[in-house]
């Protein structure tokens, strides 16, 4: 942590509430931003502090990562984005050739997404015409097109 804070600056670091090293630390272990500290984050991001990683979630800023030793840290935290993401099922789908694949195993594919995530993107790949569907409800099995 003092790495971090030597990295911030002593400049910016006068700057900072007592609040935004709140938010600071939560993020550097890991933990969800409290609901109450959520306020500060536009201002952290503002001063390149810390990243918007989706809706309602922050890590903190690369090169704050690196100083610490623990760049992939940021990587891990922030996933792989959605066309990685879409590859990955398009990837498995083709593995499965002519026997498709249900929801279910779909999931294993991108266990941290959650089912209407998954669906969302299973939809888009629809929508682009790179897979279909066939079938409906538990029997239903995906395919490439």
């Amino acid at each position: 942590m003092l790495l971090l804070l030597s990295r911030i600056g002593s400049e910016r670091l006068e700057s900072l509430s007592t609040d935004d090293f709140l938010v600071i630390n939560a993020l550097f272990h890991e933990q969800k931003l409290p609901n109450n500290l959520r306020s500060r984050a536009k201002r952290l991001i503002d001063m390149g502090l810390i990243e918007n990683a989706g809706r309602n979630k922050y890590v903190l800023a690369r090169s704050l990562y690196a100083v610490t030793g623990k760049p992939g840290v940021h990587t891990r935290l922030l996933g792989l984005d959605r066309e990685t993401n879409k590859e990955l099922i398009l990837k498995h789908l083709g593995k499965n050739g002519s026997k498709g694949a249900p929801l279910k195993e779909l999931h294993q594919v991108l266990p941290g997404h959650s089912r209407t995530q998954l669906q969302v993107l299973l939809r888009e790949l629809i929508s682009e015409k790179r897979i279909r569907l066939k079938g409906k409800t538990k029997g239903a099995m995906w395919f490439l097109v």
